[in-house]
Formats: structure tokens, C-alpha cells, sequence
């Protein structure tokens, strides 16, 4: 069948199989060639590897996949797009498609199954309100993996992108650049897509370092601390953990703390980095 990247073909097919765009699942399904072979080039993707896709929806970005990876797994919520993924994607002997939530399933399991456990590569074109826990998730599991590349909000990916003190910087950013590296590699207008969002996007690569930029005792209370701090980030790092609760520290022992770790007492969290973040961490864990 003719690709649905053209976007007569991808009417004629949402038509046959009168679907109707879900608002719960942030369905925009890309009709622009160019951004679609921008996000597989994007990817890295060769012949060797195997692609995990999350959020397939009719097929558009699977079709290109296939003609690059060696396997292709799409994983689709929505019941209702899985015949027509069987349809749209019946010319390729190389893709599987497993209905359920991406957050329930078994990720070490998929790459053991897929790609004898050696790191796979992830491609997404996310529902923007649930791209931060997806791709958590796939980070904090320890799942071995190559690279990540979504499209994302472009906000999102300035954030993710974001210095330490900048205004753009918070919470995800240093949680992403924790564990990998993140490269910009398109800026995609509402147009690429049906039906057209009301906010500009972008295709962003998350390179998975081998090994985590500072070390860390307990990542779990780093990440806490981290959270309470962006929370409320014209407050203080003091008032922003002590407030906190997701953590149950005193006033006193988060001043102690903050101290004993060399940082000004009316620091905001928002000036920290991930070593700064990391050294509290440990203080707090010796206290």
C-alpha cells in the first residue's frame, strides 16, 4: 500500500476504518516524509537493530522502521488502531504489534526476547502528557538501552536540554541528563501532523551514557531532593525539602545538612547540579 506519510493515504485509512481521534490519548499521527526520515536518521537506526515503538499509531513512523531496523516491536493502548495496524503494516515480515500501556510492560523482558538482552534503541511519537513518566520510567528500570528518540513538545525538549541555573532547567532536566545526553535533532511545525497540535514539537535524541555523570549513594533521595527543590523553586533549598512531602526532614536537619554539604544557607535549589544534588544526597543519608 502506498505510505501514509502522504496524507490523502492516511484519510482513506482513519475513513475505511471510521476512527475518531481520542483527546485521552494525545493522538497526533505525523503526514511529513521529511520528519519521519529525520527521526530515523535521528535514531542511528542499521540493519542490526532492534526498535522498540511506543505509540505507533496508524503506522506512519512503523513503516519507515521497517525499512531500516531488523526487528520492530510497536506497542499501541488504543484497541481500536490495532486492525488497522495489522492492515497498514501487513507488508512487513519484521514487526510485532502488542496492544497494552507501554508503563505495564516488561521492558528487560521485551530485550531479552528481541535483542538477547544487548541495549535496544526506543522511538516514540508521545502523547505530550505523558512523555515525562514514559521515558522516566524507561531511564530509572535500568533496562539496557542505546538511545531514545521522541518527539516531544519543543518546551520539553529545551528542557531536557537545559543548563543547571538557567530558567529552562528543572526537575527532567537534570533527571535526563543523569542518564544520557540529549541531542536536538529537528523542529517539527503543527502542520507535520493530523489533527495539528497547538504547540510546536521537536525530535530529540537521548544518547544512554554507560556510566552516570556524578555517583551517588542512595539515587532515589537524590531525585526526591531534586523534585522537592524544583517544586517550589523560588523558595529555598531549605523551605523547598523541609516542605517537601515526598520527604521527612526538619527544618533544623535540612539546615544542617545544606551546611555541612558547603552550600550558602539561602541557596535555591534552582542554582544546583547534579553534583550539588548528589553531595546533599549523601550528607543527608550519613545524617
Amino acid at each position: 500500500m502506498e505510505k501514509l506519510s502522504n496524507p490523502q493515504q492516511t484519510i482513506q485509512v482513519l475513513q475505511k476504518h471510521d476512527f475518531k481521534f481520542k483527546k485521552k490519548f494525545g493522538q497526533n499521527f505525523l503526514i511529513d516524509p521529511h520528519v519521519l526520515d529525520k527521526i530515523v536518521d535521528a535514531a542511528q537506526i542499521t540493519k542490526d537493530d532492534f526498535v522498540l515503538e511506543i505509540g505507533p499509531g496508524i503506522g506512519t513512523l512503523t513503516q519507515y522502521l521497517c525499512e531500516h531496523a531488523r526487528q520492530v516491536l510497536a506497542v499501541e493502548i488504543d484497541k481500536n488502531l490495532i486492525p488497522i495496524l495489522q492492515e497498514t503494516l501487513s507488508a512487513y515480515d519484521n514487526v510485532d504489534v502488542l496492544q497494552g500501556d507501554i508503563l505495564k510492560q516488561d521492558i528487560q523482558a521485551i530485550a531479552d526476547k528481541y535483542n538477547a538482552g544487548k541495549p535496544i534503541k526506543v522511538v516514540a511519537n508521545l502523547p505530550y502528557y505523558i512523555t515525562t513518566p514514559i521515558i522516566m520510567e524507561l531511564f530509572e528500570s535500568h533496562v539496557p538501552l542505546a538511545n531514545v528518540t521522541v518527539m516531544v513538545q519543543k518546551e520539553v525538549a529545551d528542557r531536557m536540554k537545559a543548563e543547571p541555573g538557567s530558567k529552562d532547567c528543572g526537575a527532567l532536566s537534570l533527571a535526563v541528563q543523569y542518564y544520557a545526553e540529549p541531542y536536538i535533532a529537528a523542529f517539527v511545525p503543527p502542520n507535520c501532523f493530523m489533527p495539528r497540535p497547538n504547540v510546536g514539537s521537536a525530535v530529540i535524541r537521548l544518547d544512554c551514557l554507560a556510566k552516570t555523570p556524578v555517583e551517588v549513594k542512595d539515587e532515589k533521595l537524590m531525585f526526591r531532593l531534586i523534585r522537592a527543590s524544583f517544586n517550589q523553586r523560588r523558595k529555598t533549598l531549605q523551605n523547598g525539602i523541609a516542605n517537601s512531602s515526598e520527604l521527612s526532614y526538619s527544618k533544623a536537619q535540612v539546615a544542617e545538612a545544606i551546611e555541612k554539604a558547603g552550600f550558602d544557607a539561602n541557596v535555591r535549589g534552582e542554582k544546583l547540579g547534579l553534583m550539588e544534588f548528589a553531595r546533599l544526597a549523601d550528607v543527608l543519608l550519613e545524617m
